[in-house]
């Protein structure tokens, strides 16, 4: 594992108000976008570790360039490996509080993070995770009809999903206090880290709520992870973490 700092850049406007907050990005062969959502976050977020999880195209390039720190796996790992990666580097940076999951595609919306930020800071809650079922018929306007009903299954066939509350357990968005990050050690490499999180929230007692949110669904996204081979993956996922 190799670690590049960021290129040097003028802190973006308002950074003051986050400069607690670390925003960690799972990256594999998203070259062709990161660095524009990179630098659209970081107008927001002066912190940013960026995990190239093995990707075979020009992300580490494109990271460095859009100003985040940049830690590179030498390998694929997968989606789970690379966000507790980026929980490591981002924990142990000085004045660290708040940190967030985000994805490198461009489907999450800065403004969902701010707000749910806000949320923690000033309410009794460790983790707040985003869930696009949270207003009526907003999941119907911006979710595929094949991901909501996948969505929809892998949360009633987990009781621990239910239990908490939770309406949307694979939503990638989610923010945390430092207890969480101190305590998160995520072990299943693939896409079944998103149900390894849920039993952690319940097995460590976080103080855990959802936040609507927005997910923009581009041409590009879909490509790449909408499909039904990735839903049937995700249900296979989830059924193999509740084992764990």
């Amino acid at each position: 594992m190799s670690i590049q700092e960021p290129s040097s850049q003028p802190s973006p406007s308002g950074a003051k108000d986050f400069s607690d907050t670390w925003l960690i990005v799972p990256c594999y062969n998203e070259g062709t976008v990161i660095k524009d959502v990179l630098s659209h976050a970081r107008a927001t977020f002066p912190n940013i570790v960026a995990v190239n999880d093995g990707s075979a195209d020009d992300s580490a390039r494109q990271i460095h360039l859009g100003g985040a720190h940049l830690v590179n796996h030498p390998v694929n790992l997968g989606q789970g490996a690379a966000i507790q990666t980026g929980i490591e580097y981002a924990r142990k940076q000085p004045g660290a509080q708040y940190f967030c999951t985000f994805d490198a595609d461009g489907q999450h919306q800065v403004k969902d993070v701010v707000r749910m930020i806000e949320r923690l800071r000033s309410e009794p809650l460790d983790i707040i995770v985003g869930t696009r079922f949270g207003r009526p018929r907003a999941a119907d306007d911006q979710v595929p009809l094949i991901k909501r009903i996948v969505l929809k299954t892998v949360v009633m066939l987990s009781p621990t999903t239910r239990k908490l509350g939770l309406s949307d357990a694979h939503n990638g968005l989610r923010v945390f206090n430092a207890k969480v990050a101190n305590e998160m050690n995520i072990r299943m490499n693939g896409m079944s880290h998103a149900s390894e999180i849920v039993s952690m929230i319940a097995d460590r007692g976080w103080r855990v709520a959802e936040e609507p949110v927005d997910i923009l669904y581009t041409e590009y996204s879909m490509s790449k992870g909408q499909s039904l081979i990735n839903g049937i993956n995700i249900l296979a996922d989830g059924l193999l973490a509740k084992r764990i």
